[in-house]
């Protein structure tokens, strides 16, 4: 693809009747559309929509839970575009099959709450669920949990326990997709930080350089020590701002120095307090252990593949251990073993 500078956009196409489109039609247009988890997964949509023959789902979720801090895309999209995402849901519920949807939003987004519970008054299949705000609330699983009472299993997908889980954006995005046939290039993202000049909730083209995207909303106001593509629990830190703006990019957080805080690691000291905060019920220090053991396969056995990276253990440990990067370190060792 040679790009020409122009940025000119085709005319599209408005299908009719789109609320009424085949199962299978909606699921090659999200297809097409190059549909994917915007929660921050960036899972292949399409596939979510074609559960096996055996997993029949009967239940869908539309995740507003949005709980990692700093970051309220979701939030402003519910807000703005409520109706969109209420159809967008519609069509999933299509897709799959399913008799009955949730809608699940922390409750301190009040006005979020206020317009979905307007919007999905057209589809009383649905009921807007108001969650109690935690992290990591916004979890599968958790979500899941929370609001239907159904645990996945261990090593399990939410489609097991007969559930489909997709983000708010995600269903504006498959709603743009069935009605006007429109590919996933742009998406809401999350601006802020302390070193940020003008912090926000931005429509941006996928591919766009995070510095271009700082540049164009007023550049740095100070210096900034760190930059998450992501929130400040699961995001990863950037080296470079030359990096883009991919369709799971939730937020870009611009840190500066007196934000960060940055340790040397040391020996764990046993005190157990990433054994507390594991809402997976993970033992996190025996799993790191075994990891820088090379023992890969026996973390593997005490639950490893059942970690969310959520973080929580990594931020509340007093010997500053990355554990996190242990756990991803040790799923990729098993990866390449397969």
């Amino acid at each position: 693809i040679e790009v020409d500078g122009e940025d000119r956009w085709v005319e599209l196409t408005e299908r009719e009747d789109y609320l009424n489109t085949d199962p299978k039609e909606i699921v090659e247009a999200v297809k097409e559309a190059g549909i994917v988890g915007m929660g921050g997964a960036a899972f292949p949509t399409h596939v979510k929509l074609s559960p096996p023959p055996e997993n029949p789902i009967d239940t869908i979720i539309i995740n507003g839970a949005e709980c990692e801090p700093y970051l309220t895309a979701d939030d402003r999209l519910m807000r703005e575009h409520a109706h969109e995402i209420a159809e967008g849901a519609y069509l999933i519920m299509r897709a799959v099959g399913a008799k009955r949807g949730f809608v699940g939003i922390e409750d301190n987004k009040p006005e979020a709450i206020k317009e979905m519970k307007k919007a999905f008054r057209e589809f009383p299949q649905f009921e807007v669920v108001e969650l109690h705000t935690k992290y990591p609330q916004g979890s599968e699983k958790h979500l899941i949990k929370a609001i239907t009472g159904r645990e996945v299993p261990s090593g399990g997908l939410p489609l097991h326990v007969g559930v489909v889980v997709q983000n708010v954006g995600t269903a504006k995005a498959i709603y743009e997709a069935v009605r006007f046939g429109k590919p996933l290039i742009e998406r809401v993202t999350t601006l802020t930080g302390d070193a940020v000049a003008n912090p926000g909730n931005y429509l941006v083209k996928i591919g766009t350089p995070f510095g271009k995207v700082i540049e164009m909303t007023g550049g740095f106001k100070k210096e900034p020590a760190k930059v998450i593509n992501g929130g400040p629990m699961m995001g990863i830190a950037q080296y470079s701002l030359d990096v883009p703006v991919l369709k799971g990019t939730s937020g870009i957080i611009a840190l500066t120095e007196d934000q960060v805080h940055i340790a040397e690691e040391r020996s764990c000291i046993r005190c157990g307090r990433c054994v507390d905060v594991c809402p997976m019920f993970l033992m996190p220090t025996t799993m790191m252990k075994l990891i820088r053991a090379s023992k890969f396969d026996d973390a593997k056995r005490i639950g490893l593949l059942d970690c969310i990276e959520c973080g929580s253990c990594s931020f509340v440990c007093p010997a500053n251990i990355p554990l996190v990067q242990y756990f991803k370190y040790g799923k990729a060792e098993l990866r390449l073993r397969r």
